[in-house]
């Protein structure tokens, strides 16, 4: 598939003066993770480390999604001899107290520790209107060995696995098997399909039969997930516009993007491991809860982040605007990404080197959203992903 064009459409691009710029809201942005890991499956920290490094890191909500798992019940585990574990696990110790950590010796004196389960460690870091823990999953399955993980947020008891027949059955069973659970237990859940490049196992198709789907990961900060493709499969940003052409086209609600750091490794740091804090969200939304952060999710009021932050972002009028948070000798190239009607490929609008930029939407076009590329390097970058980003959710003419 050809890569994105650039077409002259000067006379849709508006740059506005500072002292023109308004506030796009009365509601508030909240920066958040919805892909995060602990001891609970196949992450390498206790819960309360985590809870902990995104609370003090400028994360107002986060959510701890292990495999096919909740933290509840009663789990011990084994922590590891290599000294990097032993020396954590007493920091841990030092840090919360011995009233708080049970631990104790087994036969092969192997320490073990009884992890906290989401209640208990929920209250110890909650505070009203500055940090949020959403109890979430990630729903962890396959198909002919290509792993197939969805995340569900907010969810009120452990979901099961599906299966299917095919790849697309198989995310499709998981999906309703969401659904069902939002409707049982009467709340706000979503469900979003994680690094659909993870052993290639999503392809474009797959992602385009889906119904009732508006979520999935355009950017996810695993070493392993093949953000931008290869030679033979396309890269998730790309499928991303592939997905709406084609939902448009469809009438099916548009597919949004998020970016999370899918965190696991908490003591080595680099290209290699799952580290935290490489992709996140920011969400506009009217106060700090689930339903709220869940209700301006589902009607796009959000983007995508790996570094870039946004001071204020508008489509008002069919007019996408944007104004970039800038930094000491940083600039920023903004792009608008989009689609006609009538064409088979995405194409770049327009692009300036600004911090600040806004393009008109017409009815002879699909869609627009927008990205923005920071001259500054991302600080713990993967694949050739080496600069920070920000992406809007796509937009459509409206009359």
């Amino acid at each position: 598939m050809n890569t994105l064009k650039t077409s002259t459409l000067a006379i849709f691009i508006l740059f506005f003066a500072c002292n023109e710029s308004k506030p796009s809201s009365e509601k508030q942005w909240y920066k958040g993770n919805l892909h995060t890991h602990s001891y609970w499956s196949d992450g390498d920290e206790f819960p309360e480390v985590i809870m902990d490094w995104y609370k003090n890191n400028g994360y107002q909500f986060v959510a701890l999604t292990d495999h096919n798992t909740l933290a509840e019940g009663e789990k011990w585990k084994t922590i590891s001899n290599d000294s990097i574990y032993q020396n954590a696990f007493k920091n841990y110790l030092n840090t919360y107290g011995s009233d708080w950590v049970k631990h104790k010796q087994d036969s092969l004196n192997r320490t073990q520790v009884r992890l906290k389960t989401y209640k208990e460690y929920k209250p110890k870091f909650e505070e009203d209107g500055k940090f949020l823990i959403i109890q979430s999953e990630e729903i962890t399955d396959s198909y002919n060995g290509k792993p197939i993980h969805i995340n569900a947020t907010n969810v009120k008891r452990k979901i099961d696995p599906q299966a299917g027949n095919s790849v697309l059955e198989v995310m499709q069973n998981n999906l309703d098997e969401v659904a069902k659970h939002k409707e049982e237990f009467g709340t706000p859940i979503i469900a979003h399909i994680n690094h659909p490049n993870f052993g290639y196992a999503i392809n474009l198709e797959d992602m385009i039969g889906l119904k009732n789907e508006q979520f999935f990961e355009v950017y996810n900060g695993h070493p392993a997930v093949h953000n931008s493709g290869n030679n033979e499969h396309i890269s998730t940003e790309l499928m991303w516009d592939y997905i709406n052409m084609a939902y448009i086209e469809n009438n099916k609600p548009l597919m949004y993007g998020l970016a999370t750091d899918d965190s696991h490794h908490y003591h080595r740091k680099g290209s290699k491991w799952s580290n935290a804090g490489r992709g996140w969200i920011m969400v506009q939304a009217d106060s700090l809860n689930p339903k709220s952060i869940i209700d301006a999710m589902e009607v796009g009021q959000f983007y995508a982040s790996t570094g870039v932050e946004l001071k204020d972002l508008t489509f008002e009028n069919n007019t996408l605007s944007v104004q970039v948070k800038e930094y000491k000798n940083t600039t920023y190239k903004i792009s608008f990404i989009g689609c006609e009607k009538g064409q088979a490929e995405p194409e770049e609008f327009a692009s300036f080197e600004s911090s600040k930029a806004s393009f008109k939407l017409t009815n002879n076009m699909l869609y627009v959203r927008c990205k923005i590329t920071s001259s500054k390097l991302h600080e713990n970058p993967i694949e050739d992903l080496l600069f920070e980003n920000a992406w809007t959710q796509p937009y459509i003419f409206t009359e």
